[in-house]
This record gives C-alpha cells, sequence and structure tokens, in this order.
C-alpha cells in the first residue's frame, strides 16, 4: 500500500473564476446527503449548500391509456412510413394535454463570510484532501496568514467550517506593529439566497425567492425558504468562537435575506450549519438548534469522527502509477500539461481518485438517493440535464463501483428505482399495453412517469433491461442471495415480462423489435440532407443493436439466477427459445457491427452514443478468445466513430471500449482528448468542451456532467483488470506510459485482487484472495514468461494451452500469488 502524504490532494492556485457561474469551479465536499462546494474567495467568500432531497418545479400528470398507438406505429413503419411513426406516440400524448415535468435539484443557500482586506493577498492555495473530504483555502496578507477549513460530516450530518489567522513568525517589525491593535479576525457571516447563473424574473423563481426569511438569534442564524410543493427548507447556522466572544450584531428587521452575524476574535472561529429539506421552519430550526447545541465544539474532535467513516470509503481500492513526482504540482500545472498532448501520469491517478471521492461524496448508503449528473454541487435552479438520465449516464456513474469496493452504494439506486416500480407497470400498460415495466430514460424523485414527450426517449425501451444488468452485477461481486431472491430477480423478471409481449414474430420464426432506438441517434438516411442542425431527427427504427444486446444478456441472467436460485425452472425452456429467436448481429460493407440490423437504417458514424457496442462493453456477450471475428468487428464499429462528435461522457466510454478491446494506447488518448477538451480546474468534468476547439461536439452551453468524472474511474480500472464470471484478465490494455504501478483491495467477483508491475524490470506479483469458491480462467500479461505460483487451502491453476490462460480454482479462504522476479525468471 502506498503512503505518499499528499498524494491524494488537489491542489489550485487560484479561486473559481468562472464568471456566473462560479459553482462550476468549486471544490466539492459532501457526505452523501449534504453538499458543500467552496469558491475560495479572500474578501467574499461564497460556500454553496446543497440537500440531495430538495428538488422542485416538476409535474407528475396522470398518464393517459395510448396503448392503442402500438400496432398503429407498427403499421406505419411496416408502410415505411417511418417518420410519421416516430412521433406517433409522443403526438398523441401531447393532443390529450400530457405534459408532466422532470424536477431538478437546487442550492439550498449561499453561507457567505466576507472580511476586510487591507493589503494584496499572496501566496494563495486551494486544495482539497480526498482523504479527509476537507477543503482549504490559505493566503498571506501582510504579516498574517489565513485559513478556512471545511468539511462535510458524515457522522454529524453538519457543514463543519474553521476559520484562524495567525501573525507570520517572519513579518518585519513594521509589519508586526501595524497590526497589533487589529483583531486576527474580523468580518461577517451569513446566509443568503443564492441568485443562480442568470437574472430571473419568472413567477416561479421570484416565488421562491421572497420565501425567504433570514434572522439571528444570539450566536445563531435561521435561514428558510418554501418549496413549490408548500414545505419548508432552511438550515441553522451556529458561530462558535475559539477565543473572546465574537460580537454579535443582527442584520435588517422584518426578515430580510441580508441578516448576518459579525465576528471580531483573536482566536478562531468554527461554524457548524445545519440543514432540512422538507418540514415546517420554526419546527425545524429549533430541532437543529438543539442538534448543533449538542455537538463538539473542537475542530479536530469533529473531523476525527467524520474521517473514520469517510476514509474506508475512500480507500476501499487503491491505485499508484508510478506518479509520486505529480504529488505537488497544482491542478493547473497538470492540465497545462495535458494541454500539450498527454496527460500527466499523475492527473490520470488523481482522476482516478477523484471519481471516487465525489461518488462516495455524493451519495451514502443509508437513505440517499443515487449519485446525480452533477453529485451535490450544482449551482442553478432549472439544471440542464439535472435529472437521473438511464440511457447512459445513471449507468456509468455506477461501472465503476463493484470492481472499486464500493458495492455498499449500489443500494441507493436500486432503491430509487424499486421505489417508482408502480410508475414503471403503469407506463408499459399504459404505452404499449405490455406487462412489466418500461423505465422512463428521464426520471427523478417520486416521479417515474414520461417527462420528455419525444420520439427519442418514448420509443427506447431498454432502460429497464440496461438497469438489470446492476442489479445482476451486484449480486455476482456480493453473493447476497436475499438480494438475488428479493430484488435482483423479480426486477429482471419485470423487465424481462415487458419484453415477452412486446417481441414480434416474423415469418422466419425471428423476433422483431419495433419500435427501437439507438440512444440517441438518428440513422444516416434519416438525417436532413440540407445540413439542418436537429438534435434527434429520426431516430425510431427497427432492431436497434443495443436493443437486441441488452434482451439478449437480460435472458441469459434471468436463466442463470433462477438456476442459481432453484426456482422459475418451469419457465426457463421458454426463455431459452427466445434466445434462440434472436437475431444475429450484422456487419456493414466496411466489417463493421451495423448499428441497426433493418436494411432500410444506414449507419451513421458522427455521433457520440456508442451504444451498438454494447455486446463488447458494457456487456461482455462478445470476447476476443470466443468469437475472435466478431470482436474485430466490433472493434471496427468503434474506429469508424468520428471524434469530433463525442462529448465529455462518449470519450470516457469510449476509453472503457478500447480497453475492452485490449488497446492501452487508444484507451488512455481517450482521457488525454478529455483531460484538454472537458475537464476544468477543479477536476469537474463537461459535457463538451465550451471553447470550440473540434476535438468534441459543440453546444452553445457546457454542462457541468460529472458522469465523465466516474466513467474516468471505470476507464482506469478496465485497462488494469477485467472481470467477468467466466475471466479475470490481469493488466488486460496496459499502456505503455504505465511503466511501473501497483493495485490495492480491487474486487473480483467472490474476493480480492491486489497486484504491482515493473515492466522495466519485468517484476510482476499478483494476489488473489477469495471470501468464497471462485472457479474461472486467469489471463496474465503477455510479457509474464515464467512466473512462479504459491497457493493454499485446496486452490489450484492449470495451464489451458488452448486460448494462453490458465483455470483457478480458489475455496472460501484460499490465496493465490503469481510472481515473476524478473524477465525469464
Amino acid at each position: 500500500m502506498d503512503t505518499r502524504q499528499g498524494r491524494n490532494r488537489l491542489r489550485l492556485r487560484y479561486p473559481a473564476a468562472w464568471w456566473q457561474g462560479m459553482w462550476r469551479e468549486a471544490l466539492p465536499s459532501g457526505n452523501g446527503k449534504l453538499g458543500a462546494s467552496v469558491q475560495g474567495g479572500v474578501q467574499e467568500e461564497t460556500v454553496l449548500l446543497l440537500h440531495s432531497e430538495l428538488w422542485h418545479w416538476g409535474r407528475k400528470d396522470e398518464l393517459p391509456d395510448a396503448s392503442h398507438t402500438l400496432p398503429e406505429t407498427r403499421r406505419l413503419m411496416d408502410e415505411e412510413r417511418y417518420l410519421e411513426a416516430s412521433w406517433h406516440l409522443s403526438r398523441t400524448l401531447q393532443a390529450e394535454g400530457y405534459a408532466s415535468r422532470l424536477s431538478s435539484r437546487f442550492p439550498l443557500a449561499a453561507l457567505t463570510v466576507s472580511m476586510n482586506c487591507e493589503r494584496a493577498f499572496r501566496k494563495y492555495r486551494r486544495e482539497l484532501d480526498m482523504d479527509t473530504g476537507e477543503v482549504q483555502v490559505r493566503w498571506q496578507e501582510g504579516s498574517r496568514s489565513y485559513s478556512r477549513s471545511l468539511f462535510v460530516s458524515r457522522a454529524d450530518d453538519c457543514i463543519v467550517y474553521e476559520l484562524e489567522g495567525r501573525e507570520l513568525e517572519e513579518a518585519g517589525t513594521a509589519q508586526a506593529t501595524e497590526a497589533a491593535d487589529k483583531p486576527l479576525l474580523a468580518g461577517t457571516v451569513g446566509l443568503r439566497f443564492h441568485p443562480g447563473d442568470r437574472v430571473r424574473e419568472d413567477e416561479e423563481f421570484s416565488a421562491l425567492k421572497l420565501s425567504v426569511t433570514v434572522r439571528a438569534e444570539g450566536d445563531y442564524l435561521l435561514y428558510g425558504g418554501r418549496n413549490d410543493d408548500g414545505q419548508d427548507f432552511g438550515a441553522v447556522l451556529r458561530l462558535i468562537r475559539v477565543a473572546e466572544e465574537p460580537i454579535q450584531e443582527g442584520g435588517s428587521a422584518g426578515g430580510a435575506i441580508s441578516e448576518k452575524l459579525r465576528f471580531q476574535t483573536s482566536g478562531k472561529l468554527l461554524i457548524l450549519v445545519k440543514m432540512f429539506a422538507a418540514g415546517e421552519r420554526e419546527q425545524e430550526w429549533a430541532r437543529l438548534k438543539q442538534e448543533l447545541a449538542a455537538l463538539a465544539s473542537d475542530y479536530g474532535t469533529l473531523l476525527a469522527g467524520h474521517t473514520a467513516l469517510h476514509q474506508p470509503l475512500f480507500r476501499s481500492a487503491e491505485l499508484d502509477l508510478d506518479d509520486a513526482a505529480d504529488d505537488g504540482r497544482s491542478n493547473e500545472e497538470l492540465l497545462l500539461e495535458a494541454y500539450e498532448g498527454e496527460a500527466p501520469t499523475g492527473l490520470v491517478r488523481k482522476m482516478w481518485a477523484y471519481g471516487r471521492y465525489l461518488f462516495i461524496s455524493g451519495t451514502s448508503e443509508d437513505g440517499s438517493l443515487p449519485f446525480g449528473l452533477y453529485g451535490l454541487w450544482g449551482g442553478d435552479y432549472r439544471l440542464i440535464w439535472g435529472h437521473n438520465m438511464a440511457n447512459e449516464n445513471v449507468q456509468m456513474m455506477y461501472w465503476h463501483a463493484p470492481v472499486g469496493g464500493l458495492s455498499r452504494l449500489n443500494q441507493p439506486l436500486f432503491r430509487y428505482y424499486n421505489g417508482l416500480m408502480e410508475d414503471f407497470r403503469d407506463n408499459a400498460r399504459k404505452l404499449y399495453g405490455c406487462g412489466g415495466i418500461y423505465i422512463p430514460a428521464g426520471t427523478t424523485p417520486g416521479n417515474g412517469v414520461p417527462n420528455q414527450i419525444v420520439p427519442v426517449i418514448m420509443n427506447w425501451t431498454g432502460a429497464a433491461g440496461w438497469l438489470a444488468r446492476h442489479y445482476y452485477e451486484h449480486y455476482q461481486y456480493t453473493g447476497d442471495r436475499q438480494f438475488l431472491l428479493e430484488e435482483a430477480l423479480p426486477f429482471m423478471r419485470e423487465a424481462l415480462r415487458f419484453y415477452e409481449d412486446f417481441l414480434v414474430l416474423d415469418a422466419d420464426g425471428q423476433y422483431t423489435l419495433y419500435p427501437s432506438v439507438s440512444p440517441e441517434n438518428t440513422p444516416e438516411n434519416f438525417m436532413p440532407r440540407d445540413g439542418q442542425q436537429l438534435a434527434h431527427p429520426m431516430p425510431t427504427a427497427i432492431n436497434a443493436t443495443m436493443d437486441i444486446a441488452i434482451i439478449k444478456e437480460l435472458l441469459q441472467h434471468v436463466i442463470e439466477a433462477s438456476r442459481t436460485a432453484g426456482i422459475h425452472s418451469g419457465e426457463i425452456p421458454r426463455w431459452e427459445a427466445m434466445l434462440e429467436r434472436l437475431p444475429s448481429y450484422i456487419l456493414n460493407k466496411e466489417g463493421a457491427v451495423k448499428e441497426w440490423l433493418h436494411p432500410a437504417f444506414e449507419d451513421r458514424r458522427n455521433h457520440r452514443h456508442l451504444s451498438h457496442l454494447y455486446p463488447v462493453f458494457p456487456g461482455q456477450e462478445v470476447t476476443r478468445e470466443e468469437q475472435p471475428e466478431l470482436f474485430r468487428a466490433f472493434e471496427t464499429a468503434v474506429h469508424q466513430r468520428q471524434l469530433g462528435a463525442q462529448s465529455g461522457w462518449s470519450l470516457a466510454h469510449m476509453s472503457s471500449i478500447y480497453a475492452r478491446l485490449g488497446d492501452g494506447e487508444r484507451a488512455l488518448e481517450c482521457l488525454d482528448i478529455l483531460a484538454r477538451s472537458c475537464l476544468l480546474n477543479n477536476g469537474f468534468t463537461l459535457h463538451n468542451d465550451w471553447r470550440n476547439m473540434g476535438v468534441c461536439m459543440s453546444m452553445p452551453a457546457a454542462p457541468v456532467q460529472l458522469d465523465a468524472n466516474l466513467g474516468w474511474v471505470n476507464a482506469v480500472q478496465e485497462m488494469l483488470l477485467y472481470v467477468s464470471p467466466q475471466w479475470i484478465k490481469l493488466l488486460p490494455a496496459l499502456p505503455s506510459r504505465w511503466t511501473r504501478g501497483s493495485i490495492h483491495g480491487w474486487c473480483i467477483p467472490g474476493g480480492s485482487l491486489s497486484l504491482a508491475w515493473d515492466r522495466t524490470t519485468g517484476t510482476f506479483q499478483a494476489e488473489l484472495t477469495a471470501s468464497r469458491r471462485i472457479t474461472t480462467k486467469l489471463q496474465l500479461p503477455e510479457w509474464i514468461t515464467a512466473c512462479k505460483l504459491h497457493s493454499r487451502k485446496n486452490s489450484s491453476l492449470a495451464w489451458s494451452a488452448a486460448d494462453g490462460s490458465y483455470v483457478l480454482e480458489l475455496e472460501a479462504g484460499g490465496k493465490l500469488v503469481v510472481e515473476q522476479t524478473a524477465f525469464g525468471t
């Protein structure tokens, strides 16, 4: 294990600076329920406060019965009236006046600190310590140094914020004399309504703003507002002196939002904040005041309680890429080097660590919602794509979790979708006349009915099947039989029940799936001939490759899970027959897998989604060892995607695909491009390059989308480890730049793995430990020529000459060590 000090610190040399949206470049802290982002101003500091359960401006209509449209849509498609068919369901719902709307998270308040600045700042630093979740801002001014340190406590469910000023030992006599009569810390702290990214005068926003009240009571500040559901939300701030009593001065009367607490002290200040998302403000204020009064008033004590919970999560998996030389470099320095062409190894590893940090800070095992596209740090009131989007984004944010030892954080994802099942069943029945469940791509808490009434969303049926993969994979890694029986299998069967009704047998006895959408692409021959830029001109097709792959995978998993559980044996023959009737993948004239199997639809390569690559990634249906020709066809397909059409998240997705293909150089190149096109100085990833540099798609806005942060984590893991129920491949796509490194505590189904390598000397050591019985194939890197094996507890490893692998068997508690001390020894 690597114990280098500071290896998990993000260091910045300047504060947030994005005009009218400085939350984009703030440094984040969170406990899975509460979030805080620190902008880092010296004279005027803003810390944005957010609560995971605070959403607004959604609308849930009763879904009308439009199931009659399915046979009509299919008739139109049979007549090749594809555009008319594409809009048929959506226009039927619109004609009924159906207008459900997705809600959005929004900021609860802004914590502000104002201090006098009589001299210009110097030696400014803004840092995030991912090991503890602390954000610190430091600077010097004249003969004094200042620091502000903040974390969001997992133990006490509150914001903890300490301000400190000190006299510099090296300060000159004149400076020290001048400062002697002035308090070290003087200024105000407040809670105010955050204005958002733009000036707004709409009725909804005005009502929200006018509902806010702020009141001072001694050393407490009480903040509250009214949400559109009639519930109050708010916060209580407590100011604690660590030296002489700070001076408190109330603001203007009448509930004005400018109310502040004034402080003046020669010691430290501690600020504690607790929040609530729903309730009646007077009652919630009284409750939170009691909770704050009971907390320790020492920053170190509070930090220790938080770190005891945060650190085991963050350190559940570790990675070293021999990048110690980059530990002390600032994010700005690392990014400038990335702009030269290659992301420094230290940036690659820190972004792996940072994605994990964001994940554990943005969701929690107990009672929270799943991780969102903005985490807990979005700073506007109607965030672009701020909902939970399950046609790529939700899934990408959870790909990394099992291997990274964070399977426990899958629970909020499952709780969220399980809680919307009645909506999903209603959708299937009323939209398509089918049993089972239909999950719209976009959902928000409490709202699982369709909200985006356009063909590209309404005609895509793959969300439930894709999400089912996460349920089954969770079981594969944890071995939790109760979860398999009570959650995974029931969800998978509901998803499959829809397809049992939805699939159509053609004259040849094969299934046809229509309408069928390859998210979010339009076939090339249906794009506007005049070059007009339209988002989704005609996405509705027949037999999209991704849909077929999802159904095939779902059937295989349901069959396998049912056999494991010893149930549903009478249905297995029918499911096996369904598998036989699914059409085979088809190649285009260049030898690439087609995105749509039906001949009426031509491949469009100028697009960010990589949906038809599903059988290689994130699925595991097609491998080089078992289907080499088909595997090469998928490889050709990803090569055909055009660079300028990509986005931040699609570059992360493409990196994982190249890793699955064993191409570590291209996999790392995707991260290089992502680093210099869609990465902010605080490590947040963006949907697209806002500077129009030509390496990804262009659009007027550049929304923060943290799916690429989490996708980066997965891509790095895919380069170093491939895991399936049949295979474990060590260093399957190791880039040449990663000469030396190690991983520790990574998970495999039924156990864990640690390994270290050094290509310059040929040394290699891998240690696999089983928590339950493991039987699989093990593939070593090609450059391992002569290894020694050490095993215990009835473990065995047998050479398989057919594919160059080993057959590995480990009993529970068993351990295998594979070691090469140098080339050929």
